[in-house]
């Protein structure tokens, strides 16, 4: 059974909203208040597809999202980089003159110091940036707007004052699509492989881990460690590396890796988004 429907977490208008609507613009996105209400619908049938960040350019990681995916059931079928653009919004026919004060979620809020320092404008905080934006709508006040995205403007009626305002205009969120149902089918040029693992206990478990990647050439874009259970023993490596696990370099770098640990689930295998190769053709 399909629903065809995507969730995400936050309200409607959040920047996770904007990733469901870019991804899969022909599916019905379903706000979540939780990352395990996003979660939990999907293995309820409520909905196909979860959207889920994990990491943002300037912020790092999302927290707990590393903890949940492991468990979550789901899987990795695809990723998507969302450029994050702030918009100054306020009811219609306000002047940005007339504004003094701005909503948004604390972190938004200082991504925009400079435009807000140049007009005057003091930050407030709010739980999150569309719900400010749809808070700003509801009251009115032509002295108090919201710092939000386009399209909670567009969802709550609001007007964009200025666009773009964020300090730093490579600021990019990373989101990860997951499914029920796994998806390793060659779909591009780049394929990315996501997977977890936990070291044996032997010295220098994870040094050793690691070379069959470098002996094979296999290029890994990222590899964090989180405790689990909340104890300092037991601990957990998230890893990112490019290629298909059908791919002979790859198939013997997970296969020297799996000599090392004591755990290894691979939680997804899909196409790299092309704002990421966009992005290593910048730095080279």
């Amino acid at each position: 059974m399909t629903t065809n429907r995507i969730a995400f977490q936050g309200e409607p208008g959040a920047y996770s909203h904007e990733a469901c609507r870019k991804a899969r613009p022909g599916m019905e996105a379903l706000p979540c208040r939780t990352f395990e209400d996003v979660i939990e619908a999907v293995r309820s049938l409520e909905a196909d597809l979860a959207m889920l960040p994990v990491e943002n350019s300037t912020y790092g990681r999302v927290a707990d999202i590393h903890h949940l995916l492991p468990e979550s059931g789901l899987h990795i079928i695809d990723e998507a980089f969302v450029r994050v653009h702030i918009s100054l919004l306020a009811v219609p026919g306000t002047p940005l003159s007339e504004v003094r004060e701005a909503m948004s979620h604390t972190v938004l809020l200082g991504q925009c110091r400079g435009f807000m320092r140049k007009h005057g404008i003091r930050g407030i905080t709010g739980a999150d940036t569309a719900g400010s934006a749809r808070e700003i709508a509801a009251r009115g006040d032509p002295a108090l707007a919201a710092l939000a995205s386009p399209l909670a403007g567009e969802i709550y009626g609001l007007e964009r004052l200025a666009d773009q305002i964020e300090d730093r205009q490579n600021n990019t969120t990373r989101f990860l699509l997951m499914s029920r149902e796994p998806n390793r089918a060659r779909r591009g040029q780049r394929m990315l492989t996501s997977f977890v693992f936990r070291v044996r206990n032997i010295p220098a478990a994870l040094y050793k881990a690691m070379g069959g990647f470098a002996t094979n050439g296999v290029n890994m874009t990222k590899l964090e460690s989180y405790m689990v259970d909340g104890v300092f023993t037991a601990t957990q490596f998230y890893a990112d590396i490019e290629g298909h696990p059908e791919d002979p370099n790859v198939s013997r770098a997970l296969e020297e890796l799996a000599y090392f640990t004591s755990m290894m689930n691979v939680l997804g295998v899909y196409p790299a988004d092309p704002l990421r190769q966009a992005q290593l053709q910048q730095q080279g």
